[in-house]
């Protein structure tokens, strides 16, 4: 009788060493063809060139304690974070809450409870998203008011020309993005409508807005607003200056809708009137969640936009987050000579910037009279007297006739 033989699979072999593990990553990632391993050397060498360096100058040999440029100038080789430390209520909150330490607590309890607000939007699986968003965009603008202008409940008011830093630019940029946001809902809407007139003046309040620079809507509301009121009516200037960065940026906001809007498919709208449902029910519960949802990316970008264009403000006498950490830096404690023209030629040396760009425009003047019409001697800057000819009346023979 015959051995009956039993199929015995062989145990399944390793895979080559060569393709798991960090070799194997790194072969794939960062050395999978010859542009990425040099991309990949060219990164590690500006690394490890740059960054250790930085890193000894920004925080291993910087200065963190003192009170004035001292202590920087004793230790020259690292970073001067004294400055941060000594006028960081000033850079943050501007100069009247950073000259009344008593009233810290208020710009402090904001920017806590604002935090504490978005933070947990940001998480996929935060419950009550619903009424955390209310509270951020309903009931946060309402605690600022109180608590950092005052005024009521016993706090006393605070002067708003004296705002400044980090928290002017962040109610500047929120009230912005807080109102601009449903104004520029209502506009694409408009600009879309079947009704001639509404779209027509959505279509010149759009184009009008969006055809005119910022720091020009932020001068007329300040300078020239003012003049159209009756004697003794007046607005805040941190008030206008909301008012045209909101008018401003509700019709770049508007664009972004209208162009959310126009990528819903007809079908739609068709799919919706078929059902019945009237103008509103079917804007507001089918196409405009889809279009918001698809100008997602616009809408965010026009609010990056108008964050940064709140250092427009500066024009109009008010110190954002950047330039009030320049006017810090320029104080007389913290600046080598405070009268000199390389450091501060736009801000504290007007009359010599001026004097200097003066007297190039003489010497610019001077060299091109002598080149165009007076070669052979050098015309003077200042205007001869009457009855003498001018330099700049005279005029070089043409080239057919120089030979003459």
């Amino acid at each position: 009788m015959s051995e009956v033989k039993i199929f015995v699979p062989a145990p399944d072999r390793s895979p080559p060493s060569n393709t798991l593990g960090p070799i194997a990553w790194l072969r794939e990632n960062l050395f999978g063809s010859i542009s990425s391993s040099i991309a990949t050397l060219l990164f590690f060498y500006l690394f490890f060139s740059y960054v250790p360096a930085f890193v000894d100058w920004a925080f291993i040999k910087a200065n963190w304690t003192g009170t004035d440029r001292s202590v920087c100038e004793a230790n020259a080789a690292g970073a001067c974070w004294t400055f941060i430390n000594v006028r960081l209520e000033q850079i943050l909150f501007g100069l009247y809450f950073a000259s009344k330490p008593e009233e810290l607590w208020r710009p402090t309890l904001i920017f806590v409870l604002f935090f504490a607000l978005l933070l947990p939007l940001l998480f996929e699986r935060t419950p009550g998203k619903k009424w955390l968003s209310i509270a951020l965009l309903g009931v946060f603008p309402v605690v600022f008011y109180f608590i950092v202008y005052g005024g009521s409940f016993g706090i006393p008011q605070s002067n708003t020309t004296q705002w400044g830093g980090f928290l002017l630019t962040f109610a500047l940029a929120f009230v912005g993005i807080l109102l601009a946001l449903p104004i520029g809902i209502l506009l694409a809407l408009g600009r879309r409508s079947e009704m001639p007139v509404i779209r027509s003046i959505c279509v010149i309040y759009i184009e009008f807005w969006r055809g005119t620079p910022l720091i020009t809507i932020l001068f007329m509301a300040s300078v020239m607003l003012p003049l159209f009121f009756p004697a003794g009516v007046e607005f805040d200037k941190v008030v206008r200056a909301m008012i045209g960065i909101t008018m401003f940026q509700s019709a770049y906001t508007a664009e972004a809708v209208r162009g959310g809007l126009a990528a819903i498919p007809r079908g739609q709208a068709e799919a919706a009137m078929a059902l019945g449902l009237g103008y509103w029910r079917r804007t507001v519960f089918i196409t405009l969640p889809q279009a918001l949802k698809i100008s997602i990316p616009s809408i965010v970008n026009t609010f990056i936009a108008l964050f940064k264009d709140t250092s427009l403000v500066s024009i109009i006498g008010l110190l954002d987050l950047l330039n009030m950490a320049q006017t810090a830096s320029r104080s007389m404690e913290w600046t080598d000579a405070p009268f000199s023209c390389s450091h501060r030629a736009s801000s504290t040396c007007p009359w010599a910037h001026a004097r200097c760009i003066g007297v190039w425009a003489c010497w610019a003047r001077r060299r091109l009279c002598a080149r165009c019409c007076c070669p052979t001697r050098s015309a003077s800057c200042r205007t001869r007297s009457a009855g003498s000819r001018s330099c700049s009346s005279r005029r070089r023979s043409p080239w057919w006739r120089a030979s003459s």
